[in-house]
């Protein structure tokens, strides 16, 4: 008798966007896909975008979320990894984060919402969480983080978080890791644990 192939998850990342849609639409596809958690819905200016995020998107996604969340055990900071819970303003704007995190107390709009790219529309997400007032996003692509904070209802490019709580992370240690993890998560860790204890030169 053979054995049925396993079915492995898709490498890269499947997008869809459909333009000119109402939110009524959004929020009728949103229902239909409630039973498939894995699938990141967003809408934004009558345009949907639903992303099947693919394996390298999700590994490296938890990677950096492990890693941040590692950072805050370290150095003794309350937070809430509120990961890609539904983000909406009624009528404008809804989006799912790759990793989301509130620090100090729960809030309803996270302090920092973090994007894995693999595909197109990286750039174009930010005016999503314009409209939602996100205070700070971070893009993964390439290899590379690029940070943006909002300020005065726009977002400017920065080098390292603005978040209080943030505020000692080295984006340069933090890539690093999370390169390094792609091998070894425990070499990864054991690594990012030993440059936070280290005092800085």
């Amino acid at each position: 008798m053979t054995q049925a192939p396993l079915l492995t998850p898709p490498s890269t990342d499947q997008r869809l966007v459909y333009s000119g849609t109402t939110w009524q639409q959004f929020k009728l596809i949103q229902a239909g896909f409630a039973d498939s958690p894995g699938i990141r819905l967003a809408y934004y200016d009558s345009t949907i975008e639903i992303i099947m995020p693919g394996r390298e998107h999700e590994v490296f996604s938890r990677l950096i979320g492990f890693l941040i969340g590692l950072f805050c055990l370290e150095n003794a900071i309350e937070f809430e990894p509120t990961g890609s819970m539904t983000q909406e303003r009624e009528e404008e704007v809804s989006a799912q984060a790759d990793e989301s995190y509130c620090f100090g107390a729960s809030k309803p709009i996270p302090d920092l919402v973090i994007e894995v790219v693999f595909t197109s529309g990286g750039l174009n997400k930010l005016k999503r969480y314009q409209a939602l007032g996100v205070p700070e996003v971070w893009f993964w692509q390439d290899g590379l983080f690029s940070l943006y904070r909002l300020h005065d209802n726009h977002y400017d490019k920065i080098t390292h978080s603005e978040i209080p709580e943030l505020a000692t992370l080295s984006i340069d240690l933090l890539t690093r890791c999370v390169l390094m993890a792609q091998t070894s998560r425990l070499e990864a860790a054991q690594e990012f644990r030993k440059a936070l204890k280290s005092p800085s030169p």
